[in-house]
């Protein structure tokens, strides 16, 4: 397993009328963060909030491409970020133990906090299709060029890590200083995680390693 401490490349926040930062998630321009009862987002440039949607949002958030998904206490919202109109409601596998929230392959995956999982259902019927093991709390989840990372938060301890998605075996940690918390994680399509702060109330990136590949053979 690789260890290494986090790279915090931006520290955004906090924010007025947003005192925590739970799940977060790109839409390819801005960072939907949620903060208990509404939706923001946040231009990563300038760093000013420039919209938001008031609907619960208690934990994870995740983007499709086209909607939002975000969790609120024991359902998983799907909204229209252009009306902030909610259009589909399913429930959450945990049953309001959910934490992190993703969208990968067609599906949403769905971190559990106390229960140190992360379940991959279908999107439509809130139907778990498979569950991964995790041996730490999970807070936020995300995907990125085929690769499953999560974050986790115990006390003092936080950290971003890569996992085998077929077994859970933590294959990367990127440790974050001490009494900093990752809540939510996304990444960026490129080099950077975004990263929730929970109560601090703030959103950081830190740099995504680059994955080097094993040297061909010559032939």
């Amino acid at each position: 397993m690789k260890r290494a401490a986090a790279e915090i490349l931006r520290e955004y926040g906090p924010f007025p009328g947003a005192e925590k930062v739970h799940g977060l998630t790109f839409d390819g321009t801005n960072v939907w963060f949620a903060s208990d009862n509404r939706l923001n987002a946040l231009d990563p440039e300038s760093g000013e909030i420039v919209g938001s949607i008031d609907v619960p949002a208690h934990a994870g958030t995740a983007f499709d491409g086209q909607h939002l998904f975000q969790i609120a206490e024991d359902r998983i919202q799907k909204i229209d970020p252009k009306t902030g109109r909610v259009l589909s409601t399913i429930p959450a596998p945990g049953g309001g133990g959910d934490s992190g929230l993703a969208w990968a392959e067609g599906s949403l995956w769905v971190g559990q906090h106390r229960g140190r999982k992360i379940h991959q259902i279908n999107p439509d019927t809130g139907a778990i299709l498979r569950t991964i093991e995790s041996d730490r709390v999970v807070t936020g989840v995300t995907w990125i060029d085929g690769e499953l990372w999560h974050g986790t938060w115990e006390g003092d301890e936080s950290d971003v890590r890569r996992i085998d998605p077929q077994t859970g075996e933590v294959l990367e940690r990127l440790e974050m200083p001490a009494g900093v918390g990752v809540s939510g994680l996304e990444s960026d399509g490129g080099e950077r995680f975004f990263c929730g702060g929970g109560a601090s109330g703030k959103v950081r990136a830190i740099r995504r390693p680059r994955q080097t590949s094993a040297p061909k053979a010559n032939k």
